[in-house]
């Protein structure tokens, strides 16, 4: 009877805190900036050989969230991304304002590509869950970038 209970609770649980992903409102940031930085080191890394990627080979965004790329090239040698020049110590911030998704060459990839998807901001209770969901995914998973805070 106890193991019942127990079993009952923990699946009250679950369906809260599923049903709060699903309805609760998106979180309205200050910025929508995600940021990205590239490490000093990567290009004499690579020309020393080693195939390690900084920026994962594809960044997603959501508008109304984290729709601004903001691009930090802390190498000692200039990187391209898209068409833009980044020197050493500068940023690059770029905004996103249709839901699509993009193709930029970027020299901090050993493939010379990386892909931008940009969804929409999720307006069903699904859509929510979903990107919750991913979202947890991605900060298990993705350790090359910043932290959001």
């Amino acid at each position: 009877m106890k193991r019942r209970g127990r079993l009952l609770i923990l699946a009250i649980a679950f369906v809260a805190v599923v049903s709060w992903a699903a309805l609760a409102p998106l979180p309205a940031r200050e910025s929508r900036e995600q940021p990205f930085v590239i490490p000093e080191g990567t290009w004499q890394r690579r020309m020393s050989g080693d195939q390690v990627d900084i920026l994962p080979q594809q960044i997603r965004l959501t508008l109304g969230i984290n729709d601004v790329l903001l691009l930090k090239n802390q190498d000692t040698v200039p990187q391209t991304f898209g068409p833009a020049l980044l020197m050493p110590g500068q940023s690059f911030r770029l905004p996103f304002e249709v839901a699509s998704e993009y193709q930029f060459a970027c020299t901090a990839h050993s493939s010379g590509q990386m892909t931008i998807i940009v969804d929409p901001l999720p307006a069903s209770p699904w859509g929510r869950l979903r990107w919750r969901a991913l979202q947890l995914a991605e900060a298990f998973g993705n350790k090359s970038h910043e932290p959001t805070g």
